[in-house]
């Protein structure tokens, strides 16, 4: 059965803005270039989006929203694996990894392009890696007082730093950056990661 007329013309614009934020940078990006490509009006995007960045901000999170959930498997090296591997395949293995890249500038110095990805994505990652901490606490893989928040950034932030710096973003990488993380967080040192082998 085909999409509404509507979805479908808001999904065509999303996909037009992606192509176009992996062909040109964001300063280069004109609604009057998205709804060409899209094959629609500009009022068509103003109806949906009032600026540019709303666009670009919807964009972002549709591209991550299939990469941020961390199931609860039990195996708390695992988990904390899923949270370096989550944000490493988004950049390297789908579009988000060229729109993030077009974009990142933006986020730090736009707050409107900012403000909404850190309320969005950058909060609902932190959610799913502190719900993977608190999980690693109650098993007793983790030590009580293992902060949350600060956790989350020694497991993603690596991969932001290269993304921005360079460097090889594969399984060995995930691997030595929970390894690191659990060698100060671990309950017994050693344990947690004996016992996921």
């Amino acid at each position: 059965m085909p999409r509404p007329r509507s979805a479908t013309t808001h999904q065509k614009i999303l996909d037009a803005t992606r192509d176009l934020l992996t062909e040109r940078p964001y300063s280069d990006l004109r609604v009057e270039h998205i709804a060409a490509r899209a094959g629609v009006g500009k009022a068509a995007i103003y109806r949906r989006w009032a600026t540019k960045e709303a666009l670009c901000d919807e964009l972002l999170a549709e591209l991550a929203r299939p990469h941020l959930a961390i199931g609860d498997t039990g195996n708390t090296r695992e988990e904390m694996l899923a949270a370096v591997r989550n944000p490493m395949r988004a950049i390297t293995d789908t579009p988000f990894g060229d729109v993030i890249t077009s974009l990142l500038s933006q986020i730090a110095s736009n707050p409107l392009l900012g403000d909404p990805f850190r309320a969005t994505v950058v909060q609902a990652r932190r959610e799913e890696t502190a719900a993977v901490i608190r999980r690693g606490i109650a098993r007793g893989d983790l030590r009580a007082d293992a902060d949350k928040g600060l956790a989350t950034e020694l497991l993603v932030g690596p991969v932001y730093f290269r993304l921005l710096f360079g460097g090889e973003l594969d399984e060995a990488f995930a691997t030595s950056v929970v390894d690191a993380v659990l060698g100060g967080y671990a309950a017994h040192p050693g344990a947690a990661a004996e016992r996921a082998r």
